[in-house]
């Protein structure tokens, strides 16, 4: 497969802006039979519905294209998307979802396959890890456990130095996520359990989480303090990761060559897609990334094609 470098050398073309432009939509759409989305930043920000996407989505399924929603969110299970979708009024369906908590859930069950007992995993996330996991099967603790939303206490410094009742002996992986309750106490057992040998995996490494029309800290903000404190990198299981990609294309079975990735953000969407080999890629600027980024010159990661917004490909 090209590295990236390689790709955006080879097709060094400034991206297409398509808004406005209603024969050159035509003929992007045309070029795919498979859509990849991004979620947040594309479709909408927290709970606003960007305009006229619901329209979008039912003209691309009237075009008989495939769609696959890839989110790096690991707060929701797909069941928990399929909810927001239908909230949205947006056709969509659970098994068309892939997420980052599903993601690692398949790369914990299916791929590293730890022996027991000691392949429990601890939870740096909310409850869409945890669903997704049990779907898989995998032991976990942490993660929504209220027992762990509270202040550390002196005894619990002995307690987890002395690898006492704190500590699940049977953890063999520490997983983060976004976590909306993090707390001193979640990572000192989550630093505890690298140091006895636990492997390190992230949903995802995001940065930032649009949403309500700004930008909020993404799960990398949860893994930061532990990279700190632990001095390891985890293995990110969300895109860009290859590793996402190719689980996709083994559950969906589909030509890269006719598919294109639309999304918000360039390190991640865009990356993920220019990295998968995928025929193309769909910049939108209602979320993180900025136009200026891709046609600055020498830039990193650049689109096939821009729109102002998703709705803009209903012309």
């Amino acid at each position: 497969m090209q590295s990236l470098k390689d790709v955006i050398s080879g097709a060094m073309s400034a991206p297409k802006y398509l808004t406005g432009d209603k024969a050159g939509i035509d003929a992007f759409i045309d070029k795919f039979d498979v859509f990849l989305f991004d979620c947040d930043g594309v479709l909408w920000s927290g709970e606003h519905l960007f305009p006229r996407v619901p329209e979008t989505i039912a003209m691309l399924r009237q075009r008989n294209k495939q769609l696959i929603f890839v989110t790096n969110n690991s707060t929701k299970s797909r069941a928990d998307y399929k909810k927001k979708f239908d909230a949205m009024g947006i056709e969509a369906y659970e098994n068309e979802v892939f997420g980052s908590s599903y993601s690692a859930a398949i790369y914990i069950a299916r791929i590293m396959k730890l022996p027991a007992p000691r392949n429990k995993v601890f939870v740096l996330g909310e409850s869409g890890v945890e669903q997704e996991l049990h779907s898989e099967h995998v032991r976990f603790c942490g993660g929504t456990d209220p027992t762990l939303r509270r202040d550390m206490q002196p005894a619990d410094f002995q307690n987890i130095a002395s690898q006492g009742s704190l500590l699940d002996p049977d953890v063999g992986i520490v997983l983060t996520g976004l976590d909306y309750h993090p707390s001193y106490l979640k990572y000192s057992l989550a630093q505890a359990y690298l140091r006895q040998g636990a492997r390190f995996l992230a949903t995802n490494t995001d940065s930032s989480l649009p949403s309500a029309g700004t930008l909020f800290p993404g799960a990398g903000a949860t893994s930061a303090p532990l990279v700190k404190a632990s001095g390891q990198e985890p293995l990110a299981l969300g895109k860009p990761s290859q590793a996402m990609m190719d689980a996709i294309e083994g559950k969906f079975q589909f030509d890269r060559t006719k598919a294109c990735m639309i999304g918000d953000r360039l390190n991640t969407d865009i990356q993920f897609g220019v990295e998968g080999g995928l025929g193309g890629t769909l910049c939108v600027l209602t979320g993180v990334s900025r136009k200026e980024e891709f046609l600055a010159q020498g830039a990193a990661v650049v689109p096939s094609a821009y729109v102002d917004a998703l709705g803009d490909l209903l012309g």
